[in-house]
């Protein structure tokens, strides 16, 4: 029976993710910055531990406390839209610390065991809106960019250990709380020349068209996770597979 750890699981794609890899009949330790075990069945296979990627110490007690692990999904991460002009740097460096710097900081925490047992898989969540660049996400494309980078450099430097690394790039999920979550970092001191592109761009964003499942994105990873055959880049859901094939 193999064992998944999953980063940022008390909502969206991880929280789905950790269910669905239960479902499978997997370990599952789903890890989040407030430990909620309630949002899941009760199972003897599920563990919930507390786990902030930017700080080391939580990420040493999280490997320590998890045991052995055969895969490590890295969906933990921040939203942002904002023009860039009215983003302090303080908030860029938060987004790169979340999304990019702890990518790289649990990758790196679970490589020793990976490498002695010459197993293992990372899978990396990203976005689609590398694919396709969007308005407003600047800061957060550019997070998630610098991980699909160094996923496709690592993967390189793994492949003589037999571990494989893998990207997982959703698209627009309105179902979950990227949206929410991305407004509350809009600063209300933005310069005021930006305020009807704003607008628009908000308007663009909720229009109709194909968009991204949770379940989409469990399948995705689960696919990474278990064949592999599968590509370095797996768009997950409609919207991504349209745009990864118009690039």
């Amino acid at each position: 029976m193999q064992t998944v750890l999953i980063t940022g699981c008390s909502s969206g794609f991880g929280l789905d993710a950790a269910r669905y890899f239960l479902d499978k009949g997997w370990n599952v330790v789903a890890t989040m910055r407030t430990p909620r075990a309630d949002l899941f069945p009760v199972s003897d296979r599920l563990r919930v531990l507390a786990l902030d990627v930017t700080d080391a110490a939580s990420i040493r007690a999280a490997i320590e406390a998890a045991g052995p692990v055969d895969v490590l999904v890295n969906n933990a991460g921040i939203g942002m839209l904002a023009a860039l002009e009215g983003t302090p740097m303080d908030t860029v460096r938060d987004i790169f610390e979340a999304n990019t710097l702890g990518t790289i900081a649990m990758t790196q925490a679970v490589l020793p065991q990976f490498r002695e047992r010459k197993a293992g898989v990372v899978i990396n969540v990203t976005s689609s809106v590398t694919y396709r660049s969007l308005p407003l996400l600047s800061v957060y494309t550019a997070s998630k960019a610098a991980v699909n980078a160094f996923t496709e450099s690592l993967a390189l430097e793994l492949a003589p250990f037999d571990i494989r690394v893998r990207l997982v790039l959703p698209g627009r999920a309105p179902d979950t709380r990227f949206g929410e979550n991305a407004m509350t970092r809009m600063q209300a001191g933005a310069p005021g020349a930006y305020a009807d592109f704003t607008q628009n761009a908000f308007a663009n964003l909720r229009a109709d068209g194909p968009v991204t499942t949770a379940q989409d994105v469990s399948e995705a990873i689960w696919y990474a996770a278990t064949d592999a055959a599968s590509p370095m880049r797996i768009p997950a859901g409609a919207d991504a597979v349209e745009w990864s094939t118009a690039r």
